[in-house]
């Protein structure tokens, strides 16, 4: 990833700030950390939040100094190539992703830097997320799930007691929707080149397929993803139940359309939440639909990531470091203050027992059974920009071919990146 998949790409734009910590180096190790700023500005910036943690950490390890270097989204990855450039290479960063440099061979894996009680408290599905060819190199920070967001009185007015749990409660309330509610987009299905990758991701699950195999080869063309997509092609875009054209519509119009209330029913991630309260949406949230009752429950997950570099050779103190980044009190911190989803099982624990987070119920009970994108494959940056610019097309009259056309594709870029 070449910027954090949780921020809104609004957000994601403007953070422009970098802000810089930097710390004595009186006796000891310093210990260089780069890492994203979640802010959009200077009193909300990321950096208050890890220069208190480093000098907390300071205080109970005095022998080791934390040296703090917050950089905005657009930047962050320049910033740390040049780094590496310069020599000048970090001993932590936390930014977006994490396979190109598990490609360089420059990280330590997850087991040389975190404790047994760390490693086991991380969700299985994050760390498992997090691996290349068996080994995790990738550390989860923060998370997100997807979960189905509906308009409530538009479910009324329609007369739709209850959310779709299959795709053909779904097609039956679509078709209600478009009955009761005329002028209503009864399901919003955004296949545009912001997020193609996400809704065909969500989908494909649900089908029982997915976008890949459990040894991270490409599956875009499976049988089951096929007749995922005839489905939607039939069942709601012929049929008229979503946008004319899914291929150019984007998230965030489709996130736009729900807050203003022009759309019933849609797939989401936790910052709709405060959109469509923003926007006054009387809106609840229940599991993904899925084909049948047969399929597996699943939902996307998306991480943004911490990686350990072994070029300083500070294994033992980037340890200690970690392991005390990864204490509930921090994690659940910078949870709360960034309305993020956790990576770890106490912080679940106490965000899902607190009735403050009430309404992020069912993307915390998402979080366990989630999918990830094959983040470790070194081809699937350019794979995902394919899905993008062409997976919509895959819902159009004719589009029949379109994921077999993707899936050659996508296993050519595979056989390059894997020679290297």
């Amino acid at each position: 990833m070449k910027r954090s998949a949780l921020l809104p790409l609004p957000i994601v734009g403007s953070l422009l700030l970098t802000g810089c910590g930097a710390l004595d180096m009186s006796g000891g190790v310093t210990l260089s950390l780069v890492a994203a700023d979640y802010g959009d500005n200077e009193t909300n910036s990321s950096a208050i939040y890890w220069n208190d943690l480093a000098r907390r950490f300071e205080a109970a390890n005095p022998d080791i100094k934390i040296r703090v270097d917050v950089v905005g989204w657009t930047d962050i990855d320049k910033h740390i190539a040049d780094l590496i450039a310069k020599g000048k290479t970090p001993d932590v960063v936390q930014t977006g992703g994490y396979a190109d440099q598990v490609a360089a061979d420059r990280l330590y894996p997850a087991g040389d830097v975190l404790s047994i009680d760390t490693q086991v408290n991380i969700l299985d599905s994050f760390a498992k997320a997090g691996q290349v060819l068996g080994s995790q190199y990738g550390i989860p920070f923060i998370s997100s799930s997807r979960v189905f967001f509906y308009n409530k009185d538009i479910f009324d007015k329609a007369g739709i007691t209850a959310p779709p749990t299959t795709w053909d409660e779904l097609r039956r309330d679509a078709e209600l929707v478009k009955a009761k509610a005329p002028g209503v987009i009864p399901y919003a299905l955004p296949l545009g080149p912001e997020e193609a990758q996400g809704e065909s991701m969500i989908w494909t699950m649900s089908g029982g397929g997915g976008l890949s195999d459990n040894a991270g080869n490409y599956t875009i063309d499976s049988p089951q993803n096929r007749s995922t997509f005839n489905w939607l092609r039939t069942s709601l875009v012929d049929k008229r139940l979503t946008y004319d054209d899914p291929a150019k519509v984007d998230r965030k119009t489709a996130f736009a359309d729900f807050a203003a209330g022009k759309v019933a029913m849609l797939n989401g991630h936790p910052g709709l939440v405060s959109k469509a309260v923003a926007g006054n949406i009387k809106y609840g949230t229940a599991a993904i639909p899925r084909k049948d009752k047969t399929v597996k429950p699943a939902t996307l997950g998306v991480a943004d990531w911490m990686m350990a570099f072994k070029e300083n050779g500070h294994r033992a103190e980037i340890k200690k470091f970690l392991n005390f980044v990864y204490k509930k009190e921090n994690t659940l911190k910078f949870d709360e203050q960034y309305n993020m989803l956790p990576v770890t099982q106490d912080t679940l624990d106490e965000m899902s027992a607190n009735p403050a987070h009430k309404d992020l119920t069912e993307f915390l009970n998402a979080l366990p059974n989630a999918n990830f994108y094959p983040l470790g494959d070194p081809s699937w940056d350019k794979v995902s920009s394919m899905l993008k610019q062409r997976m919509g097309e895959a819902v159009k009259p004719g589009g029949e071919d379109v994921l077999g056309e993707l899936q050659s594709a996508a296993a050519a870029e595979a056989s390059r990146a894997r020679k290297g």
